[in-house]
C-alpha cells in the first residue's frame, strides 16, 4: 500500500473530500443558463464529493481550480489555505469534448427560448448527460493514480473545466 492510500485509509471517508473550490480565473459567462450551471455545478460539489489526493495526508481540502499555459491546475490546498500538491493536466484531451459541451449548452438554451418540443430539449439533456459521462470518465483516467474521485464529483468537476475554458 503506498503511502497517499495507508494515510487515507487511517481517516474516516468524508475527510477525504473538498470542504472549498475556489475558481480564481472565474469570469462571468456568456449566459444566465451557463452561470447558473456552473453555480449548481459548485454547490452540488461541495455538497457531496470524493477527493482523495495521492500521497496527501490528512483533509478536507480546499480546491483552486484553474487554467494555466494550456493546463488545467489542480491546486490543493488544507483548511489554512496551505499548498499541500498541484496537479496539471493538459487541456488537448478535453478540447473536443469542452467545444461540443459548449454547442449543446447554446442549443438548450436556444430550445427554451424558441419554446422548443420538450423532447427536443430532452433529446439535448441527453447528449449534455452522455458528454458529461464522457468527461468524467476522461477526468478520472488523466487523473489516476494522482486524485481519486468518484464518478459524480468527476462529473461536476468536468462542468466546471467547461466554465473555465469557454472557448476554444
Amino acid at each position: 500500500m503506498s503511502k497517499g492510500h495507508a494515510a487515507s485509509a487511517t481517516l474516516a471517508p468524508e475527510a477525504r473530500r473538498l470542504a472549498e473550490l475556489i475558481l480564481p480565473d472565474a469570469t462571468p459567462l456568456p449566459s444566465a443558463y451557463a452561470e447558473a450551471d456552473r453555480r449548481q455545478a459548485v454547490a452540488d460539489l461541495l455538497r457531496e464529493n470524493r477527493f482523495d489526493p495521492e500521497g496527501v495526508a490528512g483533509g478536507p481540502f480546499l480546491l483552486h481550480l484553474c487554467i494555466r499555459d494550456g493546463r488545467l491546475v489542480f491546486d490543493i490546498r488544507d483548511t489554512r489555505d496551505v499548498p499541500v500538491r498541484a496537479v496539471a493536466l493538459a487541456l488537448g484531451p478535453f478540447r473536443r469534448l469542452i467545444k461540443d459541451y459548449h454547442m449543446i449548452v447554446e442549443s438548450h438554451e436556444r430550445a427554451v427560448i424558441e419554446g422548443g418540443l420538450e423532447a427536443r430539449i430532452q433529446a439535448i439533456d441527453m447528449g449534455r448527460r452522455g458528454l458529461h459521462n464522457e468527461g468524467a470518465e476522461l477526468l478520472m483516467a488523466r487523473l489516476e493514480g494522482r486524485i481519486g474521485l468518484d464518478f459524480e464529483t468527476a462529473r461536476r468537476l468536468f462542468t466546471l473545466v467547461c466554465a473555465l475554458h469557454q472557448r476554444m
